[in-house]
């Protein structure tokens, strides 16, 4: 029996389990044995994690059991988990977790907390190698914003996709050659100076209701390329998120909920 705990972000989900209790060496299959949402427990990612004195450090694989630098969404989650575990102690809860991960280190401050819902603000590095360029693809010449949020991120702004258009671009620009290791998709629709609209196409997994380094992407490609301001709100499928640019790197605020713990039977 293995056991994990699942928890959610605007309806991005995730399979948490410590490190210490899986014994298989392939993650990879793992992760797509796991992240069935018919044959296993379902879910967009698995993350497998080691405790540490401030956090912990993260292991992250897509649905597909694709391995993937970060995300933010997922990385809320897991502190979201860290402190309940800190408040079941009783003792006196620090609000600041730190989680080591692919991309680095990353400090999320508890905001508030109701139930088993959990508010961070989380310092998600600054963005990188930014630039826009003209791509083709799936019959389209598109203007897109290039850049990473310690993942790969391609930006197009402008009026978000139908369905039909969607679901033909989304997966068309994540195996792009430009990008040989993939790249997260974001459609992005400036409402106002405040306020982003996305559509999220997420590598190694497909249409999802939110992401947290996709907002932030979004965000960014929206101040530095479309005119929005530096703090602003990006409403996904799954809900709204803040996003600042700050000049030293990127805080995004919202919620993580923990949606259950189980344990898992079947061989991996």
């Amino acid at each position: 029996m293995l056991p994990f705990t699942k928890a959610h972000a605007y309806g991005n989900d995730f399979l948490y389990i410590d490190a210490r209790a899986i014994q298989t060496t392939d993650l990879a299959a793992a992760a797509r044995r796991l992240c069935d949402r018919h044959r296993g427990i379902g879910a967009d990612g698995l993350i497998v994690y080691t405790p540490t004195p401030l956090g912990a450090a993260m292991k992250l694989l897509n649905a597909d059991g694709s391995p993937a630098e970060l995300s933010g969404n997922g990385l809320r989650g897991l502190a979201a988990i860290l402190m309940r575990g800190r408040e079941a102690l009783g003792t006196t809860v620090n609000p600041v977790v730190e989680v080591e991960t692919t991309a680095g280190l990353r400090r999320l401050s508890l905001e508030s907390h109701e139930q088993a819902r959990y508010v961070f603000a989380a310092d998600m590095g600054a963005p990188t190698d930014m630039r826009e360029e003209i791509i083709k693809a799936a019959g389209e010449e598109l203007k897109v914003s290039i850049l990473s949020m310690g993942n790969p991120q391609c930006v197009v702004l402008g009026p978000l996709p139908d369905d039909e258009r969607f679901l033909r671009l989304g997966p068309a620009l994540e195996r792009h050659r430009r990008f040989p290791d993939g790249t997260n998709v974001e459609f992005a629709f400036i409402e106002r100076p405040d306020c982003v609209h996305v559509r999220i196409w997420e590598r190694g997994v497909g249409p999802t209701e939110s992401s947290g380094t996709g907002s932030c992407a979004a965000a960014v490609a929206a101040a530095a390329h479309g005119g929005a301001r530096r703090r602003v709100e990006v409403l996904a499928p799954g809900g709204s998120q803040i996003v600042e640019w700050k000049p030293d790197g990127v805080v995004l605020t919202g919620w993580a909920e923990i949606i259950c713990d189980g344990s898992f039977s079947a061989d991996l």
